[in-house]
């Protein structure tokens, strides 16, 4: 075999949205792009905004000697103070520098943090629905996952999780805004998911990590807002990009927090700067690290996913789907008229729509539909929902 056994069974166990992709490709080229409604990625497409265009073009400029040497791993300096000014105020706490790290990508800070924290065996609990690459990132480092469902709307069941704490566990991630159904995890449930892990972690004689992975905490509607994690939780660690806010994905370029009073701080920190650096990031991209340090307070126009939010709902709506309405990101997580996901995602396929299956983020029974697309895709899309329901509830 060219790959290892592991491989091939991750191979065949992430591919729902490379999937949905590769027919969609196909379904553009046998029917032109025009006529197929694609939902099946979250790649966001708001435009960057006009400061980072102004920005960028500035440093470009700059032929300073030195301007691409190696810099300290876990970033420059600076650039770390400017992103611990801005983490003080939607963290509520003051956040030196030096808890800060720059990193490539939320993705590459995760395993970043996997990396320092895991030994063989540790588990690390994931809340379904869920981001469908946590499992690999747990898994690159020898940990085991462990998945836990929200309730019904998506928020936390803590009868859940306290169900599934144990001395194996190291540490549980939370996703919010969520990808993939943009609910936004209360204040108040934050705060007793703290209250918990604190006294499960004193019961038990150890210590469990709170990771927050909050790409798309700069994306809410309707005036929500994301509570701080670090208000909840001593022991706990941001670990965020600027993908969806500047509307940067493909330059890799992220970033981590810990609380400052964090257990063994100093150790820890020297585990994660220690960690970016073996796993092969060394540091993240040093233009785009200046870039950002720039960019601190701006954010792409999000009117633009606040209105496709509602244009979506309503063609869910009128379709006849239930669902709760998102919160934040851009994603919306209906339940599907059959209990099979995968089958009626293909009943959509034939009205030339693409979504991607529920049980690919651990939540069979739903579908992902990412709006991160052009009004005029989700508009044309109406007719086609309405069929695919109708079909499905004639089987």
């Amino acid at each position: 075999m060219a790959i290892s056994d592991k491989m091939r069974m991750f191979a065949e166990k992430s591919s729902w949205i490379r999937k949905m992709f590769e027919e969609g490709a196909k379904m553009k080229a046998a029917h032109g792009t025009e006529n197929v409604c694609d939902f099946s990625l979250g790649n966001p497409d708001a435009p960057p905004p006009p400061e980072y265009n102004r920005v960028i073009q500035e440093i470009v400029q700059d032929t300073s000697p030195g301007v691409h040497s190696y810099m300290p791993n876990g970033g420059y300096p600076w650039v770390r103070e400017a992103l611990a000014a801005r983490m003080s105020v939607e963290q509520k706490m003051t956040i030196g520098q030096g808890d800060t790290l720059m990193t490539c990508g939320a993705a590459g800070g995760l395993n970043v943090v996997m990396k320092t924290l895991l030994n063989p065996g540790d588990e690390v609990i994931i809340l379904a629905p869920y981001f469908v690459e946590y499992g690999f990132y747990i898994d690159n480092h020898g940990g085991v996952s462990k998945t836990v469902k929200t309730d019904a709307e998506f928020n936390l069941d803590l009868s859940a999780i306290e169900a599934a704490l144990s001395d194996k566990t190291k540490a549980i991630i939370i996703n919010s805004p969520n990808n993939p159904c943009g609910q936004i995890y209360s204040e108040q449930s934050l705060a007793a998911l703290g209250e918990l892990l604190e006294a499960v972690s004193a019961k038990l004689g150890t210590t469990i990590y709170l990771i927050s992975d909050e790409p798309y905490r700069k994306i809410v509607f309707d005036d929500h807002e994301v509570p701080s994690i670090f208000t909840a939780y001593t022991n706990s660690i941001v670990v965020s990009s600027y993908s969806k806010d500047l509307s940067l994905p493909g330059e890799r370029i992220g970033y981590m927090a810990v609380h400052p009073h964090i257990e063994e701080k100093p150790q820890l920190l020297d585990g994660l700067t220690l960690a970016n650096r073996i796993l092969g990031f060394v540091n993240a991209p040093a233009l785009m690290q200046r870039v950002v340090a720039e960019l601190q307070d701006v954010t792409v126009d999000t009117t633009i996913y606040s209105r496709r939010k509602e244009i979506i709902c309503t063609v869910l709506r009128e379709a006849g789907f239930t669902f709760t309405e998102p919160k934040g990101a851009f994603y919306v997580f209906p339940r599907t008229p059959l209990a099979d996901d995968v089958k009626f995602v293909a009943l959509l396929q034939e009205q030339k729509i693409l979504a991607v299956p529920g049980v690919g983020f651990g939540s069979p029974g739903h579908m992902r539909i990412a709006f991160c697309v052009p009004d005029e895709v989700i508009t044309r899309s109406a007719d086609g929902f309405k069929k695919a329901v109708a079909k499905a509830r004639s089987l």
